[in-house]
């Protein structure tokens, strides 16, 4: 998902920010408003300022079926915030002289795995950290039984295998690519290299250092009750995402007192062993492009144009969006977490830095909500008939674009109505015939539904659309096998 680019808004307005931090009632009125206007079900915020001082807002309610105002031990999943305790892990390790950063990582992984060297250079841990080895945000290999937990079933197995079958014409260091992946195999590395589980580490050697008792990937059932649900953009429930294979990317629930402890920690307010790994891990490698920051082990380090330093990391799975804002020169930082798809960071900047507005978010999903209703109470041919008639008569406050009708499509398969999703697929490709995504999804829903030769024809018009379509590549392979 794209944020909102801190550099650019620190740039524009300068020195006239006020640095001061909202209290905890304006904060309150701010997200209160926001789940109001549909923006999540429930959110937490959490501040710290350089004294220590703390305080946990929350607004809305994690509980579907009941009121329940989330708090400082509500849990959510923190999505890519997990990688900076990934790096975290391996800063530890290098700080102990267990690694070195320049190390390849074909010193750590089996033989069976044939890890590329492009142009003499070989991969190393650092470049995996710093998102600078070439690959892309997600692998190709995956073929999710449930496509609502799409990770689930991915394997190690797979993950070699994309790391075997990987190629680049730059070599790794030469630029920043944000890689899921890449932080996927680092935690498989990290993992051989301690011997232990990757959640075991991150317990071991980093929750209880820092007396944090509720940052886990594996639920209790007592931490199960105080879940909240994720959510989609629309408000629709959606599953857990679970990635055994590749949890150092993604793969932790936390609770805003335990990442207030964290934050507090990276600041330097917390007398923690680990502060001198923080500090190795906060140092820049790589510019992620102009005026976008340095990316550094996990987070992205950027500079206002008055000096203050800042360091963020965000996070997003199926039904979760998280943020980490840490002002290092000022030592003040906000968590912010939510259940939902939709975007917060402009939330965070807002809190820390008042001078930065907040986007009062607009519900834009009632063409979604219309036409699957239509569907559910009619049926699709009327549903689509609706739907065309309320495009052309440019009907007033509904958005058109493939993102809605793709969405309709994924709740009719899961209510079981395959036939109407693949219509309102069909559909979309009609709207929207230059789209590789479109035409990629379509093949996705014939080859659920056992017919191979149309899942074929649509998944080489996603190919021909975009030829740089790696997944669509890969699954066109594995039907013509």
């Amino acid at each position: 998902m794209k944020v909102y680019l801190l550099t650019g808004l620190l740039l524009t307005l300068g020195c006239c920010i006020s640095f001061g931090q909202l209290s905890a009632d304006d904060i309150y009125a701010i997200i209160n408003k926001e789940v109001q206007l549909k923006r999540c079900p429930s959110m937490v915020v959490g501040t710290i300022d350089a004294t220590g001082k703390r305080q946990v807002v929350g607004a809305g309610s994690f509980e579907d079926k009941k009121e329940s105002k989330p708090d400082g031990n509500t849990l959510y999943e923190i999505g890519s915030i997990t990688k900076v305790f990934t790096s975290l892990l391996l800063a530890d390790m290098v700080v102990k002289k267990q690694v070195n950063l320049d190390d390849p990582i074909s010193k750590y992984l089996p033989a069976s795995v044939n890890v590329p060297v492009i142009k003499g250079k070989p991969i190393t841990l650092q470049h995996l950290a710093s998102h600078s080895v070439g690959w892309p945000r997600m692998p190709d290999n995956y073929d999710p039984k449930d496509p609502d937990n799409p990770f689930a079933d991915y394997t190690t197995e797979q993950l070699y295998d994309y790391v075997s079958r990987s190629n680049f014409d730059y070599a790794p260091g030469t630029w920043f690519q944000y890689s899921n992946p890449g932080y996927g195999l680092l935690g498989n590395i990290l993992s051989i290299i301690g011997g232990k589980p990757f959640e075991t580490l991150v317990k071991e050697r980093i929750c209880a250092p820092l007396g944090m008792t509720n940052t886990t990937i594996t639920l209790t059932p007592a931490q199960l009750k105080t879940l909240a649900p994720g959510h989609s953009e629309y408000g629709a429930l959606v599953k857990n995402w679970d990635m055994p294979a590749i949890a150092g990317t993604g793969a932790i629930r936390s609770d805003m007192n335990d990442l207030l402890t964290f934050a507090a920690a990276n600041l330097g307010l917390v007398k923690t062993d680990l502060y001198p790994a923080m500090q190795l891990a906060h140092i820049p490698h790589i510019s992620k492009g102009k005026n976008e920051g340095q990316v550094t082990l996990g987070w992205t380090l950027e500079k206002s144009n008055d000096g203050d330093e800042y360091l963020w990391k965000d996070g997003t799975t199926g039904g979760y969006k998280s943020i980490i804002l840490l002002n290092r020169t000022k030592k003040t930082g906000v968590v912010i977490l939510a259940n939902s798809m939709n975007q917060i960071n402009d939330i965070a900047y807002h809190i820390l830095m008042p001078s930065i507005p907040v986007k009062p978010y607009r519900y834009t999903w009632a063409l979604h909500d219309f036409v699957l209703e239509t569907v559910k109470n009619k049926n699709v041919d009327k549903a689509i008939e609706e739907y065309k008639t309320m495009k052309a008569n440019r009907s007033p406050g509904l958005v058109f674009d493939e993102t809605q009708l793709n969405y309709v499509a994924s709740d009719l398969r899961q209510l079981k109505k395959m036939p109407a999703a693949i219509k309102i697929l069909e559909l979309n490709t009609q709207e929207y015939p230059n789209s590789s995504t479109a035409f990629e999804s379509l093949g996705e829903a014939y080859k659920r539904s056992g017919k191979k030769k149309e899942a074929i024809e649509n998944y080489e018009k996603a190919v021909q659309l975009d030829p740089k379509n790696a997944h669509a590549i890969w699954i066109l392979e594995q039907l013509k096998k």
